[in-house]
């Protein structure tokens, strides 16, 4: 039995809120690396790029994913959207147990994203933005995923069907 399912993609393609529902669903722990790091670190995103930079999120974001995917007990973990880009959290998470990239066009994620606030990457075109923060990680979310979920044009409840279907965790939950 599978015992962690980590949920990868941009930010916009769903994964904190499909991680709960599918948490909620098998009766797993549930781990945000986002949500994580601010209530580690009293930090919003935001401020966290604006005080100590992009350099020291991402460290931040490491260390918080070292500590979710190290516990014993059943969890699903959504991963912060540039996660990936550190060549060693890719073979933390591959070794970790079930990847699902959450898949979505850029132009979805634009709109679920919409000005970018909070979002320090994004800057002032979050569309254009979005499209080639999107160029540099898709190979990257491909090369760690075991499966993969087009998000596009699903609610969250099909979005978390397909997921536990991919990662063989059915659960009868709305099938």
């Amino acid at each position: 039995m599978v015992d962690r399912l980590i949920l990868v993609g941009m930010m916009g393609a769903g994964k904190s809120t499909v991680g709960r529902l599918a948490a909620e669903r098998l009766g797993w722990g549930y781990l945000d690396s986002d949500a994580q790091v601010m209530a580690e670190t009293g930090r919003t995103v935001p401020e966290l790029f604006a005080e100590r930079g992009e350099d020291a999120f991402r460290a931040e974001e490491t260390r918080v994913l070292v500590g979710a995917l190290s516990g014993d007990q059943p969890v699903v973990v959504s991963a912060a959207g540039g996660v990936v880009l550190s060549e060693a959290n890719r073979s933390l998470l591959a070794g970790s147990g079930t990847v699902v990239w959450l898949r979505a066009n850029p132009a979805t994620l634009a709109g679920r994203v919409g000005s970018g606030d909070g979002r320090p990457l994004l800057g002032e075109d979050p569309a254009r933005a979005m499209r080639e923060l999107d160029a540099v990680r898709r190979p990257l979310y491909a090369s760690v995923a075991a499966a993969v979920v087009d998000v596009d044009d699903l609610a969250p409840a099909e979005v978390v069907d397909r997921v536990l279907a991919a990662a063989g965790l059915e659960t009868g939950g709305g099938r």
